[in-house]
């Protein structure tokens, strides 16, 4: 992907163009790989900073909203819903609505948990206003973010050796995905314990 970017990272309109293009289909595919690595080569002067950050927004709001696109398409399918809706996913879809903006907002910052979330939302027919409102908010914090410490690091280890400082990304991003996975079966785990019954007043 690290060669791919950079391939298309001229100085034509033209070039440009097919930048953005391959930026936002990559980040559609590998939202938090895609955002490290081009914030590294903002740091390095091979993307602007504003095209970078265009770009991945862009990227970051269609594949959004393609899962939500998934998630509503597959409610159409009969043998799909028979399949999804029965107790097992009626404490989700209750909790989903009843906090659907908290809910949607927290799964930017969890990785792993973005993908069954934004398809929820489409397939239990959730306000799209809302849902687009809110990942647009969290895109904007955790995006950012996770850009502007990778241009900091790029800018940082801009003269060590590429293997060295691509696998500390590399690292990062794994991280970041343990944490993520860790935070996500803690919560799975608590919301599986039974509430006990309130005793009689």
């Amino acid at each position: 992907m690290l060669l791919f970017l950079s391939h298309f990272a001229g100085g034509s309109v033209w070039s440009h163009a097919l930048l953005a293009l391959v930026i936002i289909l990559c980040t559609i595919v590998l939202e938090d790989l895609t955002t490290v690595i081009v914030g590294v080569l903002a740091a390095d002067g091979v993307i602007g900073v504003p095209f970078a950050l265009l770009s991945l927004y862009a990227g970051v709001v269609l594949g959004d909203a393609g899962l939500y696109g998934l998630g509503r398409l597959a409610s159409t399918h009969p043998r799909l819903v028979r399949f999804i809706e029965h107790e097992y996913t009626a404490l989700f879809r209750t909790w989903l609505e009843t906090r659907f903006v908290l809910t949607v907002f927290s799964a930017r910052f969890i990785p792993g948990s973005r993908l069954p979330t934004y398809t929820a939302s489409g397939f239990f027919r959730s306000p799209f206003s809302t849902f687009i409102a809110t990942i647009g908010i969290a895109m904007s914090i955790w995006t950012t973010m996770l850009f502007a410490a990778s241009y900091w690091f790029g800018s940082l280890t801009s003269g060590w050796l590429e293997h060295v400082r691509w696998g500390i990304a590399g690292a990062f991003l794994v991280f970041l995905f343990l944490v993520g996975r860790h935070n996500l079966r803690a919560y799975r785990a608590e919301k599986s314990v039974p509430t006990p019954p309130e005793s009689p007043g």
